[in-house]
């Protein structure tokens, strides 16, 4: 068993991304078989398309952004629910007056992200 605050687990700024920062809160040194990770994102930032070779299961906890998987842009908020395929091409703009924050969950699998028109 694991207990811990969101406030104690330090959170690092995403490389690729802009405005962008994780914490992973859950990782394969507690959950065998999946990850969570918390994603916040500043208004105006994000990541770039890239892709992933884990899928991805997402609940967007606050703010608006908007996100392309693949060929199809979606605008989410509050309550929405992603999934991303692995090896699918995706990004994300953070919009609106206040952060874009996102649980994701991912298998602990061995996962290689490639930036993707560069």
């Amino acid at each position: 068993m694991s207990l811990k605050h969101v406030d104690e687990i330090p959170a690092q700024a995403v490389q690729a991304g802009t405005g962008t920062t994780r914490q992973v809160l859950i990782g394969p040194d507690e959950g065998p078989n999946f990850a969570l990770r918390r994603f916040v994102m500043q208004p105006g930032g994000g990541m770039p398309a890239h892709t992933n070779t884990v899928e991805h299961e997402q609940y967007v906890l606050r703010g608006q952004a908007t996100i392309g998987i693949g060929e199809e842009t979606i605008q989410v908020r509050a309550g929405h629910v992603v999934f991303i395929p692995a090896g699918a091409p995706h990004w994300y703009h953070a919009h609106g007056n206040e952060p874009f924050e996102f649980l994701c969950v991912v298998p602990n699998k061995e996962d290689r992200i490639e930036i993707v028109g560069r």
